[in-house]
């Protein structure tokens, strides 16, 4: 949106990269290949010379001079001031610049730097990531550089974890239905994707988003399961989604499409104060 697609752009990273460790030069990522397989054929290429977790912290390097912008400080301040969590995609830490934030973590013990899930930026410490407000990292985090989901093979490690949570520990699952308040993942910002109503904007969540389309599936069966625990989701768009494929995923797994006249509409001051 406005000046922050010159500064901040994940598809800019990734030609860098290829660009320091593969012989070719390319200018962009070709068509055809989403950029987590671009990044998975990267680190495969370049897997003589450099390791995987060199190839992150040289990522998060690059991405550490991203800047935030005026609609991050808006979006920010209305999560603060309503005292509502934040799930983000991304991996920078433009967002909780722009709050002023700080990192906490909702629970001593059991940290591990590459699945970080329970760590949030905020203003205070909570106990119940869905009351309160947090900024809440889904693929990871610039802070910790082997968390960050770059590749294909990362998000199918993000899968295992998360299903890990879900369906195991027989009681101590979300699925069981008998500890809503005290499953193993209820300190993670999991608890808020099953827990809460979501709206969602920014994210194009197209069929390479797989990871977050494979958590909104899960939802979607919670729900089936629980129905009196069920909670609305709203995906806000500009225009007309691109495919009919898309409209008919989301309304599969309970999210309502909301069509507005231009970006705009979603990140203007007027929207947000």
């Amino acid at each position: 949106y406005v000046d922050s697609t010159k500064t901040n752009s994940w598809h800019d990273l990734l030609v860098k990269l290829a660009a320091r460790h593969l012989p070719s030069k390319l200018k962009s990522v070709p068509s055809g290949i989403a950029l987590t397989e671009f990044y998975d054929v990267l680190a495969l290429k370049s897997a003589k010379t450099v390791s995987s977790n060199y190839l992150q912290q040289e990522f998060c390097d690059l991405m550490s001079t991203w800047r935030y912008y005026e609609h991050h400080k808006y979006i920010v301040k209305w999560a603060q001031k309503t005292d509502v969590p934040i799930l983000t995609t991304n991996f920078d830490q433009i967002l909780s610049n722009a709050g002023s934030c700080k990192l906490y973590r909702t629970r001593k013990g059991g940290f591990t730097d590459y699945y970080p899930w329970e760590n949030y930026y905020g203003n205070k410490e909570i106990t119940d990531p869905s009351h309160g407000f947090g900024i809440w990292h889904v693929n990871g985090m610039l802070r910790y550089s082997r968390s960050i989901r770059l590749g294909l093979t990362h998000y199918m490690g993000a899968v295992e974890r998360a299903r890990g949570l879900l369906h195991k520990g027989n009681e101590r699952s979300l699925f069981s239905g008998k500890h809503m308040r005290d499953w193993t993942g209820s300190t993670s910002w999991l608890h808020i994707l099953f827990n809460s109503s979501l709206l969602i904007f920014g994210l194009g969540l197209e069929e390479n988003e797989v990871f977050f389309r494979w958590l909104l599936i899960e939802r979607a069966h919670y729900f089936i399961k629980f129905p009196d625990r069920r909670k609305n989701a709203w995906y806000v768009h500009t225009g007309k989604l691109n495919n009919d494929g898309k409209r008919y995923f989301l309304e599969g797994v309970g999210v309502q499409p909301i069509s507005v006249a231009s970006h705009d509409k979603i990140y203007d001051a007027t929207t947000w104060t």
